[in-house]
């Protein structure tokens, strides 16, 4: 369990000199960015499909 802890804290460490915050920050918001849009899209073509099913 120790040997782990501090392969943890290196990590971090290694993380925190590694990435400003605000890239990190900027690649969060990137990812939800593209993960909404495609979740948007992908409800969207649901409706039309449904409308269209309930059309005929």
């Amino acid at each position: 369990m120790k040997n782990i802890r501090a392969y943890l804290m290196t990590l971090l460490v290694l993380l925190t000199f590694t990435l400003s915050s605000c890239e990190l920050v900027g690649d969060i918001f990137e990812a939800g960015m593209w993960t909404a849009l495609i979740i948007i899209v992908i409800v969207v073509l649901l409706i039309t499909w449904l409308f269209r099913k309930l059309r005929r």
